[in-house]
């Protein structure tokens, strides 16, 4: 199954969370792709030692996931995309979704 998982939040849990799911899928053979939307995109100003977001990331990104970040949020915010995220455009979400069998959305 392929999953487009959207991320709109950078709530620490809720990042934790979209990344712990997608790392899951992963693991049981799925493909899953992310796209951090909005406040999401702000991913390495997310610091929180109860939510470890950058370890799940980093798990998600180990098993094969791929992660991107909206091209345009980050402009907004007149910030540089994560090494992690690079940066995308809506064109490639709005392909994301007609090609995944499931949409997740986190925040």
């Amino acid at each position: 199954m392929k999953y487009a998982v959207i991320i709109n939040s950078k709530e620490p849990e809720t990042m934790w969370n979209a990344f712990r799911f997608s790392s899951t899928a992963l693991s049981k053979g799925h493909k899953v792709s992310v796209f951090l939307l909005g406040p999401a995109v702000e991913i390495d100003s997310v610091d929180n030692s109860r939510f470890e977001v950058r370890k799940v990331l980093n798990r998600f990104t180990d098993l094969g996931g791929e992660a991107l970040s909206c091209g345009t949020c980050l402009r907004l915010r007149r910030a540089g995309a994560s090494e992690a995220c690079p940066m995308s455009t809506m064109d490639t979400l709005v392909s994301l979704t007609e090609d995944a069998d499931k949409v997740v959305n986190f925040g």
